[in-house]
């Protein structure tokens, strides 16, 4: 961090679902298009942590989730120069919602530990996900994982 970047707070969500699959987005933007990553995003003026966390979760996924626990803070560079201070936060799913990508997110699925080994992620997550040991289970059972991505018809 150099004296003229500013820090950026954010949040990230780590949700697993019954069967340990774990939540994942598709980013549609910078940093990471494309890639694949938790969601979260920058906390609004006024807002806490929390009330960041379900709001970017809901906006990107549909979910309802509820914050558990704070596991980390992260820094990592963000496109202008600034930097983004992430609060990282293991959260449990709060009542039931369908899993539908929006905003920023062009496809949210859960994913097992095959599904999440044959996609390309954001730096340093499978490293972080590792550490604190919440990779995803094995595959439960034959690809129930998948949502439709932003704007699909269904079959």
């Amino acid at each position: 961090m150099t004296d003229s970047s500013r820090l950026v707070a954010c949040v990230g969500a780590i949700v697993h679902d019954r069967e340990g699959r774990l939540l994942l987005i598709k980013r549609g933007q910078e940093p990471g298009k494309g890639r694949w990553s938790f969601p979260g995003g920058r906390v609004e003026q006024g807002e806490t942590d929390h009330q960041a966390v379900r709001r970017e979760v809901a906006e990107e996924t549909g979910l309802r989730v509820r914050p558990v626990e704070l596991l980390a803070r992260v820094r990592r560079p963000a496109p202008n120069g600034d930097v983004f201070d992430i609060a990282e936060y293991r959260c449990e799913l709060d009542g039931p919602s369908a899993l539908t990508a929006a905003t920023d997110a062009e496809e949210a699925r859960w994913v097992t530990a095959n599904d999440y080994a044959a996609l390309p992620m954001v730096e340093g997550l499978t490293e972080l996900l590792a550490e604190w040991r919440l990779l995803p289970r094995a595959d439960p059972s034959p690809d129930c994982s998948r949502s439709r991505p932003r704007g699909a018809t269904p079959d």
